[in-house]
């Protein structure tokens, strides 16, 4: 399985993504998508690309096998 690795801006990222994975567990990605969505229908770009980004590190970090070399 071939997924792009998300684009992190700042650690605030990674600590909203650890911060949903904790309180939502298996269904992160599923709230990561929805902050997405409501930052799109206020049409805020920026913070609908930030959560989309972190919904992608979600979903990255939950794979449980390896998706680049391993070296």
């Amino acid at each position: 399985m071939q997924l792009p690795a998300p684009l992190l801006a700042d650690r605030g990222a990674v600590d909203d993504a650890y911060a949903l994975m904790t309180e939502h567990g298996e269904e992160a990605g599923f709230a990561a998508a929805a902050r997405a969505e409501q930052y799109r229908v206020l049409g805020n770009h920026v913070h609908f690309a930030r959560w989309r980004q972190i919904e992608r590190l979600i979903t990255y970090l939950s794979i449980d096998a390896a998706l680049d070399t391993v070296h």
